[in-house]
């Protein structure tokens, strides 16, 4: 968290807030376990006077294209930006600070710290092994069988590996597999033609909505997603499966349980999901 539909709101809304073409022109570093590659000496030395070009997203990653060079920022379960208007005291939490030439502040704040930035001129060094974009022209039913094609993975764990389809989580897996009425637990060669169809249609429709939606807020606490412009996600009103354990199932009412695959909390339906 945050997943892709988080990620690219945050995006979106940093170009409405006009961020692309404005300079950088200090930079301070807080906390400088948050910088990846780099000392803080030679982040500061190497993105001060460097224009922002243009921000996009992949998977969950943050994509800043600079003048020379590329900045990118995994926000992990914490990490959000926010932007000031006015030099504010630095906030507990806030990791980085970049000043921009407009006068406005971006700030990084980090409750838990695992957020990373990477600053560099070779961004597959970074981005390089993460795979298909799951709402591209380029996932394809076919090129999405073609990823599951002789592997014996359960499901969510494969959903879960960015290797293959980048910026799904722990919400839209569990959401995904509920629309698409498939165990977390099946092996992905148990798959039927039917319903590897489902799945692929499944993976679109509840990251299409989280987008739709602004993103999820599980809480209100400051911790919690937040957008750019500070509103909080719709989608935890429309979730069906995530984090509903005890309540009925929306589609034929059975109680939805809770287990652990992969390490993660696990929702599901045990009537619904085969």
């Amino acid at each position: 968290m945050p997943e892709l539909p988080e990620v690219e709101t945050i995006v979106r809304e940093m170009h409405e807030a006009g961020l692309p073409g404005e300079k950088i022109v200090k930079a301070e570093i807080f906390w400088e376990r948050s910088l990846a590659n780099l000392s803080p000496s030679a982040f500061c030395q190497l993105i001060v006077n460097q224009t922002i070009q243009d921000i996009g997203r992949r998977g969950k990653f943050i994509v800043f294209s600079l003048g020379d060079g590329t900045l990118i920022v995994h926000l992990r379960m914490t990490g959000k930006f926010l932007i000031d208007n006015v030099n504010i005291k630095p906030s507990a939490h806030e990791r980085v600070r970049l000043y921009l030439s407009d006068g406005r502040i971006l700030r990084y704040e980090d409750q838990r710290k695992f957020g990373k930035w990477y600053l560099t001129r070779n961004p597959l060094e970074v981005l390089g092994k993460i795979g298909i974009e799951p709402l591209s022209r380029e996932f394809t039913l076919k090129a999405f069988k073609g990823l599951l094609q002789g592997r014996k993975r359960q499901v969510k764990p494969f959903l879960l590996d960015q290797r293959f389809v980048a910026g799904i989580g722990n919400i839209y897996v569990d959401e995904a597999l509920w629309t698409a009425k498939i165990h977390p637990l099946r092996s992905l060669e148990t798959l039927t033609e039917n319903e590897i169809q489902a799945l692929y249609k499944a993976i679109i429709i509840v990251l299409k909505k989280g987008v739709d939606n602004i993103g999820t807020s599980l809480g209100a606490a400051r911790a919690n997603y937040y957008s750019f412009s500070g509103r909080r996600g719709r989608n935890q009103d429309s979730l069906n499966v995530f984090r509903c354990d005890g309540l009925p199932c929306p589609r034929c009412h059975t109680t939805i349980k809770k287990i652990v695959v992969a390490q993660r909390g696990t929702h599901y339906c045990p009537r619904c999901q085969i």
